[in-house]
């Protein structure tokens, strides 16, 4: 991207307009700015932040008129600029006066402000005004986008990584940004120098959540690998999950590869599912191959079996963990 090019070269632009759903990207480049431009001796000093949600952005425009008291620019940032969009403001802004500053903005200040939302109002005139400054786009990463990212991540460490690293990467920490660049750092560090991030290196090291364990615990019972199923089974009440939370997952789970299915056969798209069952395209990419081997039928059977598993746990007085034993054991039969 030629504006962190840019940046990296100490060149700025007095105002920014940074939007998008990945708040990653635009805290990455917001502390880019403010490493490229002020001393870190003067960031105290010289950095402020303003929320829209909370305060008057009349203070951030004073800030912003007002000479730095050290070194030689300042960093003047408003947060959650919902004014930008077409929902109604929490606290009635002076866009006038923003858009004057716009206009005419300070020589020793750069005005940061942030929208973290998917779409702009694109008819306002204050929108139309951010629109013709230096802009930062942080749309959601589809896959393909995450993986490279991935792979670059890796690079700016001096490692690899394998593709079937990067894939279970992706399945067990999902989309999140954040988490995937933490996970990548510390992997780089085991890794070391030049070295290989392995699908058996990130099983080794990358945490998995009580969420992460149910969805292999599925992969395995899909598959009808029982032994491996038992075993993540054992593990994830060996950690103290309640039997009832597990099974509560693993319906969530199974409820998500019917309603996948069920829209597959329908003739609606990737996009069209993640829409309608309110997941990410990512999540349904997995779902639709993990289910091409089950009718609709089969599933909605295993469905069943789990209510009458929710039912035995809750009213019978049966040992929960046998419950769930019994439940992934009949996957074999």
């Amino acid at each position: 991207m030629s504006i962190h090019s840019d940046m990296k070269k100490g060149i700025f632009s007095p105002v920014y307009l940074m939007y998008g759903g990945e708040s990653f990207f635009i805290d990455e480049t917001i502390q880019l700015i403010i490493k490229q431009a002020v001393d870190e001796k003067d960031i105290e000093f010289n950095v402020s932040m303003y929320e829209a949600e909370e305060v008057s952005i009349d203070g951030a425009l004073e800030d912003a008129t007002t000479p730095p008291f050290f070194g030689e620019r300042k960093v003047v940032i408003v947060r959650s600029a919902s004014f930008l969009t077409g929902q109604k403001a929490k606290i009635e802004q002076n866009i006038k006066g923003l858009e004057k500053y716009i206009e005419s903005p300070s020589p020793f200040t750069i005005f940061i402000v942030v929208a973290p939302y998917e779409k702009l109002d694109e008819r306002k005139k204050i929108t139309k005004l951010l629109k013709k400054q230096a802009v930062v786009e942080s749309q959601t990463l589809d896959e393909n986008k995450m993986k490279q990212w991935i792979l670059n991540k890796a690079q700016e460490s001096g490692i690899t990584i394998t593709e079937q690293a990067v894939q279970l990467l992706i399945e067990l920490i999902g989309m999140n940004v954040t988490v995937l660049s933490n996970e990548m750092e510390k992997l780089a560090v085991f890794a070391g120098e030049q070295g290989t991030i392995t699908d058996d290196i990130v099983m080794l090291l990358v945490p998995k959540s009580a969420e992460q364990n149910v969805f292999m615990l599925v992969e395995n019972v899909i598959s009808r690998n029982i032994p491996k199923a038992l075993e993540i089974l054992d593990e994830l009440l060996y950690r103290q999950e309640e039997p009832i939370k597990i099974l509560g997952l693993l319906a969530s789970q199974f409820r998500l590869l019917y309603q996948v299915k069920e829209y597959m056969q329908v003739g609606y798209t990737q996009q069209q599912i993640a829409s309608r069952v309110g997941v990410h395209p990512y999540r349904v990419k997995l779902a639709g191959q993990k289910v091409r081997g089950f009718s609709l039928e089969e599933l909605y059977q295993i469905m069943e079996e789990l209510a009458e598993a929710d039912y035995k746990m809750k009213t019978s007085g049966l040992d929960k963990k046998l419950v769930l034993e019994f439940f992934i054991m009949k996957r074999k039969m």
